[in-house]
This record gives C-alpha cells, sequence and structure tokens, in this order.
C-alpha cells in the first residue's frame, strides 16, 4: 500500500492529531498581540482577629463558664446525691471539647477560631468560677 492511498483513522494517528493552525509559528505571526492580562482586586476575608476583638470573645466565653461552674459547684454543695452534678460537669467538659474541635474545624472565619479557643478553655474559667464560690463560701462573705 503507498503512502498517498494510505488513510489514517484519528485512533491511530497519536500526538500527531493534536496540532493545528495555532501551533504552526507562521499562523501565530499573524494573529494580532495580546495585552497583558490586568489584575484586579479581590475583597479577602482578614485572616486574623484584632486583639481587642479576640479579648471581648474569650472574656465573654470565659464569663459564660464561671457562670456554669458556679452554678455547678452550687448544685454540688446542695445535691443530697452527687451524682447527676458530675455527671452534668462531664457532660459540660465534653461539650466544650467537642464545640472547640468542631469550630476550630471552620476555615476563613478567625472570629470563629478565636471562640474555638475561648471554647478550648471554658473548663478552666468553669474551675475558676467555682473556685470564686468555694473561696467565697470559705472566707464568709456568701453563706449558702
Amino acid at each position: 500500500m503507498s503512502e498517498q492511498t494510505q488513510s489514517f483513522t484519528p485512533e491511530f494517528t497519536g500526538g500527531f492529531a493534536a496540532q493545528t493552525m495555532i501551533d504552526d509559528p507562521a499562523y501565530a505571526s499573524q494573529l494580532p498581540p495580546q495585552p497583558p492580562a490586568q489584575p484586579i482586586v479581590v475583597p479577602g476575608i482578614p485572616q486574623f482577629v484584632g486583639r481587642w476583638r479576640f479579648l471581648l470573645v474569650v472574656v465573654g466565653m470565659w464569663l459564660a463558664g464561671a457562670a456554669a461552674g458556679a452554678g455547678f459547684y452550687y448544685w454540688w454543695f446542695q445535691s443530697p446525691d452527687k451524682a447527676m452534678p458530675v455527671f452534668a460537669v462531664l457532660v459540660f467538659v465534653v461539650a466544650c471539647i467537642v464545640g472547640s474541635l468542631l469550630t476550630a474545624m471552620v476555615q476563613e472565619r478567625p472570629n470563629i477560631a478565636a471562640m474555638s479557643l475561648a471554647l478550648m478553655s471554658g473548663p478552666l474559667a468553669a474551675a475558676i468560677g467555682a473556685g470564686a464560690l468555694y473561696a467565697s463560701v470559705a472566707f464568709g462573705w456568701l453563706v449558702i
């Protein structure tokens, strides 16, 4: 079979079939020059939280945690059966941990990342609140 009568089908042409007129340097010189792409400004999300906003988020979560700790301590102090208050404290600690882990997975939201850090330290704030209530009872400032 001679080369002039041999026909190629697309599945057997291989990489040579991808060459087109655009790949031809003579054709490329006939195209008008393209201007360079102009940069555009896309509004972004800041990747940080200001010091005061972080402080407000942490203080707000700590106040809620301290109130919860004082409430748990008062409930434990008044309860004849200590099982339910201790179980509630366990649920509180687990909820703080799981909530902190879930909020830490949120991307591109620095305020939620700050809340995650505050939630992680929620049990510490609860212990401080319970300690403050215990100290006020022990020193006689409050009578329960």
